[in-house]
């Protein structure tokens, strides 16, 4: 315990900034992505454009909770009920198809999960009843649960590092231009349909379409190739041949093994996936209605305030994944919360138009900017060989733990009330009209959330530049281990028997990592 303490204060004083460890081989940013061939730019752009649908496909809900109220004679608490079940079971999801994904490939799970979406997210454009509508919801958390870590693993891996910095920082806003791609489509599309807002959840059905048609038109990632590939020359070497069920048992064995190496990173990961789910549905899911009732705007002008937001959200993923590159991920991530931080009167204190937008825009500019650098972040600091299942699988852990936030928010907003002007009317004679507080209580959720993100990063791990890549595949023996490299000969169960160390190294080796040195 003592070490542990003693290893999270050398990573807040002394360990913030990573050390520079220059190599003949690195590269300049601009000369890395120039060598880029068309497969990995390929396998890029699906993986973000898998992410960008998740987002289009959640955020349907949050732009139809007006409209969904009114559909279901609901207030507005019970339709973002919708949106916590959908949280709570992302964590099924992400540990069903992260499984998959490290033991079978990237490919196919990617494929079968965005049909999985497509179906369900179409199926909501047809429900009638309220419960109807909560129930597929629930499932449909499941589905884009375990889209995250797929698309993440799939852009991410088979890239160089010198590029991996800005890549996260773009990949990860593939959700904003999903919530941007959702608003433009709520905006033009919706109101020109008879179908109202069921016309949202059918374009976005079609998008995951599109997205499962594309991945299936390339090749599967080059990197789980060559791992497979390394395996299997790996086994006529040794001349042990393994099956499929072998496999498979070598993969629980190996997953059993990390997990007693990384615990203490599995709570880490997850603490922080907690408060950075907080910060991005506190200031997102509930933007749109918190503007319509507390602000007293139209459907129109919030969904053209979402729409700059969003636009605050893609600049600022880009600008933190590069800079990371350079001070490191943990530095950029304090930076860009605490701009949350000044912003918070921005979001709250205005009643214009320009000025409610520039505070939108400003406060996503922080929240995204601090998220562009998780995907590299978790990538880096997962065991190597599952690096599918335990991003994915933290992140949505930490989604369930925030999924109330839109309900807490709600909830909030029936305590703390404020008044707007309204045109007098016998129903508001005096010109006032009493509204949730809507303003107030997301200035206090985010102010907390932004407090408790700063103090798990300044103290957490970090492994700037880590090459997982060159890692051996969790259906291997020595998956579970941190330095089974491709190429290296793992020992047999009988000789590490023989030697004394068989069920040991994964302990005595890393000593639970006391929080994964830096």
């Amino acid at each position: 315990m003592v070490s542990a303490l003693s290893q999270l204060w050398s990573n807040a004083t002394h360990n913030l900034v990573p050390r520079k460890e220059k190599t003949s081989s690195e590269k300049s940013l601009l000369t890395a992505l120039t060598e880029l061939n068309a497969r990995q730019w390929a396998e890029f752009w699906t993986g973000w454009l898998a992410w960008s649908c998740d987002a289009i496909d959640f955020f349907s809900v949050s732009l139809s909770v007006t409209s969904l109220a009114k559909q279901f004679n609901k207030n507005t608490t019970d339709i973002t009920r919708a949106i916590t079940l959908t949280l709570l079971l992302r964590s099924v999801g992400a540990v069903i198809f992260g499984i998959i994904s490290d033991r079978y490939g990237r490919k196919y799970p990617l494929v079968f999960n965005l049909l999985l979406v497509c179906v369900l997210e179409l199926g909501a454009g047809f429900v009638q009843t309220y419960s109807q509508f909560l129930g597929l919801r629930s499932v449909f958390g499941i589905g884009m649960g375990g889209i995250w870590g797929l698309a993440a693993s799939t852009a991410l891996e088979n890239l160089p590092v010198e590029t991996r910095g800005l890549a996260s920082g773009v990949l990860q806003q593939g959700y904003a231009v999903g919530y941007l791609l959702a608003a433009v489509i709520n905006l033009y599309l919706v109101p020109e349909q008879t179908h109202g807002w069921r016309a949202l959840f059918w374009c976005a059905a079609g998008i995951s379409a599109f997205a499962a048609l594309v991945r299936l038109l390339l090749p599967e990632s080059a990197v789980f190739l060559r791992t497979r590939e390394d395996a299997r020359l790996r086994e006529e070497k040794t001349g042990l041949s393994h099956g499929g069920a072998t496999k498979t048992k070598i993969f629980l064995k190996e997953t059993k093994k990390m997990l007693k190496a990384h615990w203490m990173l599995c709570i880490y990961a997850v603490l922080l996936m907690t408060g950075f789910n907080f910060l991005s549905h506190g200031s997102q899911d509930l933007f749109p209605t918190y503007i319509q009732t507390s602000k007293g705007f139209s459907s129109h002008d919030a969904t053209v305030m979402t729409i700059i937001g969003n636009c605050g959200a893609i600049a600022g993923g880009g600008i933190a994944g590069y800079v990371s590159q350079h001070i490191g991920r943990r530095l950029t991530i304090i930076i860009f919360v605490l701009l949350v931080a000044c912003f918070i009167p921005l979001w709250i204190i205005p009643s214009s138009f320009s000025g409610l937008a520039a505070g939108a825009f400003c406060i996503q500019f922080g929240v995204q900017g601090a998220w562009g650098v998780i995907p590299i972040q978790l990538a880096e600091m997962s065991p190597p060989a599952f690096r599918a299942t335990f991003p994915g699988v933290a992140y949505q852990l930490g989604n369930m733990v925030s999924s109330a936030s839109a309900q807490i928010e709600s909830t909030g907003g029936d305590h703390l009330k404020t008044t707007i002007a309204v045109p007098v009317s016998s129903d508001y004679p005096d010109g006032r009209k009493i509204v949730p507080d809507y303003a107030k209580v997301q200035g206090i959720l985010i102010g907390c959330v932004a407090a408790f993100v700063l103090v798990v990063t300044l103290f957490g791990p970090e492994k700037h530049g880590r090459q997982f890549e060159k890692h051996r595949a969790a259906f291997e023996e020595g998956g579970g281990d941190d330095d089974a490299e491709i190429g290296d000969v793992a020992p047999t169960p009988r000789d590490a028997e023989a030697s004394g160390e068989k069920d040991s190294v994964d302990v005595k080796t890393h000593d639970h990592h006391e929080i994964e040195k830096a």
